[in-house]
């Protein structure tokens, strides 16, 4: 599991990043909540990230952008709470 770097945002350091394949990461929380999904995506040789959240009223998970690190992808999952 892969915390969020310490020079990162102060919010965002009790987020861990648990691999579910090469190219996407749960995110979970300081209490082990999975808070939404990280997938590694390739455009045009650079690496951007995207960020989605499981809305359980919807049944299915809200994209929420991509980003081109992955402390602003985790920023996003943070601020959508």
């Amino acid at each position: 599991m892969t915390t969020i770097a310490a020079s990162s945002d102060y919010r965002l350091r009790g987020y861990r990043l648990a691999p579910a394949s090469d190219r996407l990461w749960r995110v979970v929380d300081g209490a082990g909540l999975v808070i939404g999904h990280l997938a590694r995506i390739d455009v045009e040789g650079a690496a951007r990230f995207g960020a989605r959240r499981f809305r359980p009223s919807a049944g299915s998970f809200v994209e929420l952008g991509e980003f081109c690190r992955v402390e602003d992808a985790v920023a996003a999952l943070h601020d959508s709470r």
